[in-house]
């Protein structure tokens, strides 16, 4: 593995308007680090959840919450390293293909 990856969760408790029926960005940020934590045991990652309604102090972070509100991006969204991978409905594959070009290797079972 080159580096442990930052992955970052956007969005709020309220459902985005064209999400309905989809899980909240709280619940995709709980399922998306428990999937991760599985397919990748015992190599470490950073997951964070951000609201874009009330963000952090970090600047960076703030920036891009409220560059999911003006840009009208479908929430939750998931960069891993600064990288938009998935926004409203984030599909693992697509995690997993990004995680895997730091070094992560998958454990199948």
């Amino acid at each position: 593995m080159e580096k442990k990856v930052e992955i970052t969760i956007y969005g709020t408790e309220q459902l985005c308007p064209s999400c309905v029926n989809l899980p909240s960005s709280k619940e995709t940020y709980e399922w998306l680090e428990a999937a991760i934590s599985r397919k990748y045991p015992n190599q470490p990652f950073t997951i964070s959840y951000v609201d874009i309604q009330s963000p952090p102090d970090d600047e960076k972070k703030k920036a891009f919450a409220e560059r999911v509100i003006e840009e009208d991006m479908f929430y939750p969204v998931v960069l891993l390293e600064d990288k938009i991978v998935g926004e409203g409905n984030p599909k693992l594959k697509t995690i997993y293909l990004e995680m895997e070009k730091y070094g992560y290797t998958a454990v199948h079972e």
